[in-house]
């Protein structure tokens, strides 16, 4: 079994900065993406920033020059550094990573719980 456990959200006034972490736990064979997504009331999950395994970054063109996504392979923790946040970054931001599980033969996306970020004006 694999989990994905989600720290750092909270409120936080615009301007400010917040770090969300990720770390996967369990029988993890490897993980290849990892990223964050984000959900605001009454809309879709968007992607927020992906990074691949080898350290390529993805990132949404309303985070971009704001957020860094990096990871820590070691310690199967993915990160994302927030900074001169806005009112409409605030959503529940969840961690996803693509992970083979020990003995597996397909990979399969796994979520964490997610965690609230609220972005004061």
């Amino acid at each position: 079994q694999v989990q994905l456990v989600e720290s750092g959200g909270g409120l936080v006034q615009a301007g400010g900065s917040l770090r969300l972490s990720c770390a996967a736990s369990g029988s993890i064979g490897s993980i290849n993406d990892m990223g964050w997504y984000r959900q605001a009331p009454e809309k879709q999950r968007e992607l927020v920033a992906l990074i691949a395994s080898g350290g390529r970054t993805n990132y949404a063109d309303s985070v971009k020059g704001r957020f860094t996504i990096s990871r820590d392979n070691a310690r199967n923790t993915v990160y994302l550094q927030m900074n001169s946040l806005k009112p409409e970054d605030t959503a529940v931001y969840y961690c996803n990573a693509l992970i083979l599980v020990t003995g597996g033969i397909w990979k399969k996306a796994y979520w964490g719980q997610g965690t609230q970020v609220t972005v004061s004006s």
